[in-house]
């Protein structure tokens, strides 16, 4: 049991770079453990472990499929991800489980279900680092329904949360949350509630303070980063932050971040004539696979899921 967790958890945290190409191992030791759960004989502490760590093996890959774009099995993964915490006892992970679908359902253009989702977790988080995360991806939902009052004070419990001491160690599953998450998804919200100028300075700020081992969310905020000089009519600054998101995306290997910088094809497109600018549109263009350069959708919703147009995918990492 001790090796099958060290090797899962050893697995889940590799760098981005390195995770994608280790996708079969992982899926292998879900499917032993989920062979073990069901025709192995244990007591019932080795059970809460053996659906412990499946919970925690189905997390890791469902999000390799949403970086992916396959998102119908991500939610799959997640589904049997929820089931498994809920049969270890752990209340927590669910609630990161929960976190994990609702960031999902805000990508994909359903916010209102996000904020269902993150309602529920928000029941069972306990450890503030978890709220914080939690209040934070409410907050992107709230910005993205055009619901100001309730953005502001998610955002603002947010913070306490984040600054709030605990004598406990945060879950791993939200262990890396910290300020630069807050900063740039706050500026995340602001500009889906039309401040880009706002939202500029604190994605800066956000990018200033990431830790240079989170190369993948980097270039997720750098596409957000790009977005936002769009919208403040800064382009050369967009190009050369969709040009460097592109660029740490060929090298780590993370779709996710082109996708997001070919959802600003459009706005580029308008500024052709501009310096840097067909180059960029070159890369993200359909059929063409993003790599550095040799040297010299806003989905459809009705009802509770209603939108004021926000970008689909800038919400969270």
């Amino acid at each position: 049991m001790a090796w099958l967790e060290s090797g899962g958890h050893g697995l889940a945290a590799l760098p981005a770079e390195q995770r994608g190409r280790t996708s079969h191992l992982l899926d292998a030791q879900l499917a032993t453990v989920q062979a073990l759960i069901a025709t192995g004989r244990y007591d019932e502490r080795t059970g809460r472990r053996l659906h412990r760590l499946a919970a925690s093996l189905a997390t890791t890959s469902g999000w390799h499929r949403f970086d992916q774009g396959r998102h119908p099995a991500a939610e799959r993964l997640w589904e049997l991800a929820l089931q498994c915490a809920h049969r270890a006892g752990d209340r927590e992970r669910g609630a990161g489980v929960l976190a994990d679908a609702a960031y999902q359902a805000t990508w994909l253009g359903r916010p209102g279900t996000a904020t269902a989702r993150l309602d529920y977790a928000l029941e069972a988080a306990r450890h503030p680092t978890a709220r914080a995360l939690l209040l934070l991806r409410r907050a992107r939902a709230h910005a993205a329904l055009g619901d100001p009052v309730a953005c502001r004070r998610d955002l603002a419990a947010a913070e306490r949360a984040l600054a709030a001491a605990s004598p406990d160690p945060a879950p791993a599953w939200c262990a890396w949350m910290g300020p630069a998450d807050l900063a740039v998804d706050t500026g995340g919200c602001l500009l889906d509630l039309g401040r880009p100028v706002a939202a500029r300075a604190r994605i800066a700020e956000g990018l200033a303070q990431l830790p240079p081992t989170r190369a993948k969310t980097r270039g997720i905020f750098l596409a957000y980063q790009a977005r936002t000089h769009l919208r403040t009519g800064e382009i050369d600054r967009a190009v050369a932050a969709g040009t460097e998101s592109l660029d740490l995306a060929a090298r780590i290997g993370a779709p996710r971040c082109t996708a997001l910088v070919r959802d600003l094809a459009p706005a580029f497109a308008r500024h052709r004539h501009l310096a840097g600018v067909p180059e960029l549109l070159d890369r993200v263009a359909p059929g063409r696979t993003s790599r550095t350069p040799r040297p010299d959708r806003t989905a459809r919703t009705s009802g509770a899921d209603r939108t004021s147009k926000p970008d689909r995918r800038n919400h969270g990492t």
